[in-house]
């Protein structure tokens, strides 16, 4: 244990630690700008580019970087020297000499970490003023992605490769034209980029950002001809608070229903209902299949993200997905059928709006597949932040709203629903359903605990009338990677596997209010969807009235051919780019 000084005070280190480790565990601070620290996923990033986390070392000459210099003892650290503030001012205002300066009209605009760290360090002018960058913008159906706005942070090529596993990102070239870009500065939607965000999220700056729909959807709100309805996905009601100064993890459902109602929309709905009746299709797949010697395991398909990091990564386990669509995508398909006959409208007529946690969900709704009623099943994808966008530019107090309710017949959904934004309860909620199913007996305890947690990968063995069922669990493609290579090779054996791509599963996603790092955060959210469930009087899917009656008068049964038509889909292999 190393004993070392910063700012006349010493403290006992480990010997691995950096300087930067050090500072932070006694409470200190020195600004970062590339380093990021994910402790929960085991991804840090010290490239020690942006220089902003200079410090004085005493005996050194020149001035060392916090994040990348590892400690020693008899080391003597001051931070906030006036010759440390000024290498980070003058690093700051370098990387500013070549940034846009539209930072008013920016979508990281009060969320950028480069415009934060220059007002933290008093820059109100920059003598290095010169030359500008000009890479031209890639704009796909779910990320847009400004290389002039990049600041080699490589953050986001951190996240691709070492977490994601995906390998689209990576830095090119040198000095001045030094980028990150995929290779051939390709198009984002001609790689295998799953758009999962999370190269968003970790983003400090306006280089990625999401494809934003907000104006469409005004447009539409505002159209006379139009019935705009609206689903929420249960990730947005434990992360949307946060937005407006709300603590992480607070429910926040009646508001949000309320916001969605004053913003305008015709009829407010709830992705949860079709999350139940995504169970009802994807439970009786998963018995039949274990019923009648059909390709095993089955993985579940809500998360778009993943399903494209299977057809581009593993094409050869094609069969082993679920042909159920995601609960958003079977809303739409319900919403345009079964809704527009008991409402009397044309179905041409009905715009249908997601509030999503996630950026795949854009790239989903415009697959090419997903429009078996002979309508784009769904047609506009919003975040949670551009919901949060859209409540501000609107002018209400969110913290004044009232407890808001639903709209029926597809806003009634049960716990199990909910539990769905969180990594291991897509499982946990098919399971409810598929147990009572198989054994014909009535399922007590609810709470399959075996399933939960926050590890990367998870097996659990489940006991159903004398058969053991295994059961696989992960989040983050990285793991998944790892999950399916041990599938593949015969080094595991499971009957079910859930899969989300992001850590912690929907309430990690993407779209969701940047959490900067802190996993804590994620890990609230998680837990707020568990209070969600408990709350629920119906915690089953088979047992949500308002799906029986769906079937009764439209579906007829699990996977019948009315279903299969409107709520199954298809995967493709694709090329790996």
């Amino acid at each position: 244990m190393p004993k070392i000084t910063i700012n006349c005070k010493e403290v006992e280190v480990p010997e691995n630690y950096t300087v930067l480790d050090a500072i932070n565990s006694i409470g200190a601070y020195v600004p970062t700008l590339c380093y990021m620290k994910l402790e929960d996923i085991g991804i840090e990033n010290k490239p020690a580019s942006c220089r902003v986390c200079m410090v004085e070392v005493e005996g050194r000459r020149n001035l060392a970087p916090a994040c990348a210099t590892p400690v020693f003892d008899g080391m003597v650290v001051k931070t906030h020297s006036r010759r440390a503030i000024q290498a980070r001012r003058t690093a700051v205002q370098l990387l500013l000499s070549d940034h846009p300066q539209d930072c008013l009209k920016c979508p990281k605009n009060g969320d950028c970490e480069l415009q934060s760290l220059a007002h933290e360090l008093n820059i109100v002018s920059n003598p290095f003023m010169g030359k500008m960058s000009t890479h031209r913008i890639d704009e796909s159906a779910a990320i847009i992605r400004d290389p002039n706005k990049c600041i080699m942070c490589r953050r986001c090529e951190t996240v691709c490769n070492e977490f994601q596993t995906v390998g689209v990102l990576s830095a090119v070239n040198r000095g001045f034209d030094a980028v990150v870009k995929p290779t051939f500065d390709w198009n984002l939607e001609n790689t295998a980029c799953t758009f999962c965000g999370q190269c968003v999220a970790v983003c400090p700056t306006g280089a990625l950002v999401e494809k934003s729909y907000i104006d469409q959807v005004w447009d539409v709100i505002e159209d006379p001809t139009k019935h705009v309805v609206v689903q929420t996905a249960p990730a947005v009601r434990v992360a949307l608070g946060e937005e407006f100064g709300y603590e992480p993890g607070t429910i926040s459902t009646g508001k949000l229903v309320s916001a969605l109602k004053v913003l305008g929309f015709d009829k407010v709905f709830d992705t949860n209902f079709s999350a139940d009746l995504t169970i009802m299709e994807e439970a009786s797949e998963f018995k039949e299949r274990l019923e009648n010697g059909g390709y095993m395991p089955m993985l579940t398909s809500c998360c778009p993200g993943w399903v494209k990091f299977l057809e581009h990564q593993f094409p050869d386990l094609l069969e082993m997905p679920s042909s159920a669509k995601s609960p958003q995508q079977m809303f739409g398909a319900i919403a345009k059928t079964y809704y527009a006959q008991k409402a009397g409208i044309d179905p041409k007529d009905i715009v249908v709006v997601s509030v999503m946690p996630c950026l795949a969900k854009k790239y989903e709704a415009n697959r090419e597949e997903m429009r078996d009623s002979g309508y784009k099943d769904v047609d506009y994808v919003i975040t949670t932040r551009e919901l949060a966008d859209m409540i501000r530019e609107s002018g209400i107090n969110f913290q004044n709203l009232p407890e808001g309710e639903y709209d029926n017949p597809l806003g009634e959904s049960t716990g199990a629903a909910d539990i769905f934004g969180r990594t291991g309860g897509v499982a946990e909620a098919a399971l409810r359903t598929a147990y009572e199913w198989i054994t014909g007996e009535e399922l007590k305890d609810v709470d399959f605990e075996a399933l939960r947690g926050y590890e990367g990968v998870r097996i659990a063995e489940v006991d159903i009338k004398g058969q053991k069922i295994r059961i696989g669990v992960a989040h983050g493609l990285g793991n998944v990677r790892k999950l399916l290579e041990d599938i593949r090779e015969g080094k595991v054996e499971v009957h079910l596997i859930e899969v989300m791509a992001c850590p912690g599963g929907c309430v990690g996603g993407g779209g969701q209010p940047y959490h900067h790092g802190d996993f804590n955060i994620i890990k609230k959210r998680m837990e707020a969807i568990n209070k969600i469930d408990k709350s629920k009087p119906i915690r089953k899917s088979h047992e949500n009235p308002s799906i029986k009656k769906l079937y009764d008068e439209f579906l007829e049964k699990p996977l019948s051919e009315k279903s299969h038509k409107l709520l199954h889909t298809r995967y493709f292999e694709r090329e790996w780019l």
